[in-house]
């Protein structure tokens, strides 16, 4: 057997490896395809009465339209509270949020930064003045907005007994360019073809930064917020499985979240996912691999999310690089051995590219036809931006990149957008 021969055999195995790993996810996408949109015909036992945390840094020109959206819902008011952490602001963030009529709590803690840790900070303060009498938390950043059916529709998915459900994230400002748009593309397809055929499956969904609700008796029992890493939602979201608590997805609860704009801000935002998503990997992989042998749900929860964590992208890059360096060294070869090393390697690279570029684009075609009335935008930019959607994605090539040796720190991503959606007032 010859050298070139192992290198096929090793191709092979690769790509035969993340097939077998993601096949699961194409039953997702037949499911996501197939049924419509789910109508919850589930009546509540109850309405059940919540709190609204909104930890904010710097964000006097959003939040005032976020809390004016939560103060207009289809709910009664006496049952929610909305509180506003101003985080190390230097703004007027929290004046704006008192006149908006929320509770404000200002904290000022350099070393401490981050959502995580001001969550935690609020959970701990209610407990400690009484105030902690509530069934569930939603969580919500400051440039949300918030549709007015929001609450009551996660009440009704609450009352099924969920620890934490999660709902439909919508964006803002798809159409301002192919950067808002790769992530709306993103999150919507996230909605579309992960949580709801999850619920649909019955296995576990899991959270997303924001717009969602956490039972008061997880927060009670967690001791608050424990979750610091930099994707603390993704870590709770891994806790859950482990611990073989359920996370249901609410799709007629919408939320509208502005998404950066600019690549500088996109840059260092997913610098942040990735270095977190790999900090998720070293704390939780082994627990997640035992989870996954147990029994119903709980194995195909933890399963489902060990691979959404799994550092997919470090693995195809290594197999690439591999190939590339097979390519140098063929350089120092006869004529002929050279054509076969360049046909072998340079084909499965070649070959690697276009099938994940592809895969890309027919992922957010799919995505965006079949959330096409739901998308902020003319025509023309939902068909263009489709095609930019895996240049959006590629970028991640080099985040990932730059995670795995770079020092991280969370760093606050500022919005200035105050734009309506839809027909909310």
């Amino acid at each position: 057997m010859t050298m070139l021969d192992l290198l096929d055999i090793l191709n092979f195995g690769v790509m035969l490896f993340f097939t077998l790993l993601y096949l699961y996810q194409g039953l997702y996408v037949v499911v996501g395809l197939v049924y419509r949109r789910w109508r919850d015909s589930h009546q509540p036992s109850k309405l059940h009465k919540f709190a609204v945390i909104v930890s904010a840094r710097n964000e006097e020109g959003v939040i005032g339209e976020l809390l004016e959206s939560l103060r207009h819902q289809k709910y009664p008011r006496e049952l929610l509270d909305l509180y506003v952490v101003a985080d190390n602001c230097t703004d007027g963030t929290a004046e704006v949020a008192r006149r908006a009529g929320a509770m404000v709590y200002e904290r000022f803690d350099q070393q401490n930064k981050g959502k995580g840790y001001a969550m935690d900070y609020l959970f701990r303060q209610l407990k400690a003045e009484g105030k902690d009498d509530y069934d569930g938390y939603f969580v919500f950043d400051a440039d949300n907005l918030v549709d007015e059916n929001f609450v009551a529709e996660m009440n009704r998915t609450f009352d099924r007994g969920y620890d934490a459900v999660t709902c439909y994230r919508n964006s803002k400002n798809f159409g301002d360019n192919w950067i808002s748009a790769g992530y709306s593309i993103w999150f919507l397809r996230e909605a579309r073809f992960l949580n709801f055929p999850r619920t649909l499956l019955g296995t576990n969904c899991h959270v997303s930064g924001t717009g969602f609700l956490v039972s008061a008796r997880v927060i009670e029992a967690n001791g608050g917020w424990p979750f610091h890493l930099l994707t603390e939602d993704i870590q709770f979201s891994v806790d859950c499985a482990i611990k073989g608590r359920k996370i249901g997805y609410c799709d007629k609860a919408v939320v509208f979240d502005e998404q950066p704009t600019t690549f500088r801000q996109s840059w260092d935002q997913r610098l942040r996912w990735s270095k977190g998503f790999y900090q998720v990997d070293q704390e939780y992989t082994l627990p997640l691999l035992r989870g996954c042998f147990r029994r119903g749900r709980l194995g195909t929860s933890c399963y489902d999310m060990f691979v959404t964590v799994a550092p997919g992208m470090l693995l195809t890059l290594a197999t690439l690089l591999f190939n590339g360096l097979i390519l140098l060294t063929c350089l120092t070869q006869p004529t002929y051995m050279a054509a076969r090393v360049i046909n072998a390697a340079g084909g499965f690279m070649m070959s690697t590219l276009w099938n994940f570029y592809l895969g890309l684009l027919i992922y957010g075609l799919l995505t965006v036809l079949s959330e096409w009335k739901h998308i902020q935008a003319s025509a023309l930019q939902k068909v263009f931006y489709v095609f930019t959607f895996p240049i959006f994605m590629f970028t991640y090539i080099p985040i990932s990149i730059a995670a795995l040796v770079k020092k991280v720190e969370w760093k606050p991503i500022y919005h200035t957008s105050a734009k309506r959606v839809g027909g909310m007032s």
